[in-house]
């Protein structure tokens, strides 16, 4: 079993070693699992997954490789061990004084579990409507798509009646998947492949090593040494398309600007439209009065900085090819000759595009720019953000 287990998750693409699976197995034999399901599962997760973007995997494969485990290893005592005290509080929250005195009246709590776990053992196919049996579409307290004052939800995606007293199949960790939408916790992750560690500055940190050497070497005698702190040197300037189409997406920009303050010490960001012109900005209310040269901007930023442009790149082909192609004022100069400007002073350089990639071929702005970029394009997901990261450590 623990086998199949193993080559499941390795073709769920979940990076999973031979030495990792061993100290499982291993860890199982001491006992650490109890033999209970829910230990297995913290145990097994703990020691076959590193990264947590793979956590929603990982669910998805373990219940696959054990469905019905629980049930074997239980035969005898009950499956839904559940404090009384846990059931009580939840009725009280989202049951009223009548409900609750009904489901008194049919038994209690303990009853309707009771009756739960004799279905579970005489049941033996699916079922639909009816009132008795766990099923679908009918008045059993216990199933899904159907109707009771006082049921278990099994097998229903949404709530459609806030009635259910527990949900069984409720799940986590689902954003983390890497081809959903970021957000600003996740990015964080993505960010921190583009460091570059270094000590700069003045001494305020203890080191301790040395300090340990120097007070050895003296006698005894303390000797302290200090050094300045370790921080991330890489610097980065981001330039963020707004307005327009981009107004879909500015939840997604918001996070991504969010986790770049955080994570990047040296930062830098300017605002434009569609594509890059002559004129950047920072304060969108006032970009009409108070802009930048896009030549300053690059003359003062060293070839050093990280370029990120943030953009859907979509727009009218006119915008990108054509002077005085712009949509808001006389461009002398088509935004293709900007982008390249940029594009010869940050030979590390690349373009996040919050629309998804299904997308991009079908939109022929989109693969001008990508054409511009030299293919450096990667979605707004985890793993395009992951990647566009590496891409720029080159």
């Amino acid at each position: 079993m623990f086998t199949k287990f193993f080559y499941n998750l390795r073709n769920a693409n979940i990076p999973v070693t031979l030495l990792e699976y061993l100290t499982l197995l291993k860890a199982v034999k001491l006992g650490l699992s109890e033999y209970k399901v829910n230990k297995f599962y913290y145990l097994a997760r703990t020691c076959l997954v590193k990264d947590e973007r793979n956590l929603d995997k990982f669910d998805l494969v373990f219940a696959k490789s054990f469905e019905g485990v629980e049930y074997y290893l239980n035969h005898q005592e009950s499956i839904l061990d559940i404090p009384a005290e846990w059931l009580r509080s939840v009725a009280e929250r989202v049951m009223t004084a009548e409900e609750m005195a009904e489901v008194k009246k049919r038994g209690g709590f303990e009853k309707l579990i009771e009756e739960l776990q004799k279905r579970l053992n005489e049941q033996e196919k699916r079922h639909e409507g009816g009132s008795k049996w766990i099923g679908t579409g009918g008045t059993s307290p216990f199933g899904a798509d159907g109707f009771n004052p006082e049921g278990i939800r099994i097998g229903q995606n949404t709530s459609h009646h806030s009635r259910a007293l527990k949900v069984w199949d409720k799940r986590q960790y689902r954003d983390l998947d890497g081809g959903v939408e970021i957000g600003t916790r996740n990015m964080k992750l993505a960010l921190r492949r583009l460091r570059n560690f270094a000590r700069r500055g003045t001494p305020t940190e203890l080191n301790l090593q040395q300090t340990i050497f120097n007070t050895a070497r003296n006698g005894g005698l303390l000797d302290i040494e200090m050094q300045p702190e370790r921080r991330n040197t890489i610097k980065v300037l981001i330039l963020f398309d707004i307005g327009g189409s981009m107004d879909y997406h500015i939840k997604t920009c918001e996070e991504l600007f969010s986790a770049s303050k955080n994570e990047f010490k040296h930062l830098e960001y300017y605002y434009f439209h569609n594509c890059v012109y002559e004129r950047l900005w920072r304060d969108n209310n006032r970009r009409h009065v108070n802009s930048s040269q896009t030549w300053d901007i690059i003359h003062t930023y060293g070839s050093d900085y990280k370029l990120i442009f943030v953009g859907d790149a979509t727009m009218s082909p006119y915008e990108i090819s054509y002077p005085g192609g712009s949509v808001e004022h006389w461009n002398d100069e088509p935004g293709k000759v900007w982008l390249e400007r940029f594009l010869d002073k940050y030979q590390n350089s690349i373009w996040l595009n919050p629309v998804p990639i299904n997308y991009w071929d079908t939109t022929p702005t989109i693969r001008e720019i990508r054409r511009a970029m030299g293919g450096r394009m990667f979605p707004l997901t985890i793993e395009g953000l992951d990647d566009g990261m590496r891409e720029l450590n080159h």
